[in-house]
């Protein structure tokens, strides 16, 4: 079975919920950017007291992390974009069902409905 773009998405929705991903994709690959000094390691040998060093690590691993999130919310906007691309943007990629202009409003990338989203999560 073919996918389609979900039938309950109007043109003009699917073009401003594309529209918003191009924006996001955007907006987090200068949010990387940001972050990549800030997750550069701490230099041991730099002459600073053992509280700076460890609140400097301390912000290094923050930083990671958020590098991670970006980095992964970045990579599903991707794929969201390549489903557009496709014409499955806006179908559940488990159960092929409409996601729903709502749920795509709140998070354009969101691959799954909220019943296959709900089922994961209680995995």
């Amino acid at each position: 079975m073919s996918r389609e773009a979900a039938p309950d998405l109007t043109a003009p929705e699917l073009e401003e919920l594309q529209q918003e991903l191009v924006a996001l994709r955007d907006e987090l690959s200068r949010a990387l950017v940001g972050f990549r000094d800030a997750a550069k390691p701490v230099d041991v040998d730099e002459p600073i007291g053992r509280v700076s060093r460890i609140d400097a690590i301390q912000q290094q691993e923050m930083a990671r992390a958020s590098r991670e999130g970006i980095a992964l919310r970045a990579k599903q906007v991707g794929a969201a974009l390549d489903r557009c691309a496709e014409g499955t943007y806006g179908a559940c990629v488990s159960c092929e069902e409409s996601i729903g202009y709502a749920r795509l409003k709140a998070r354009p990338e969101t691959p799954f409905c909220i019943a296959c989203q709900t089922r994961r999560e209680q995995r």
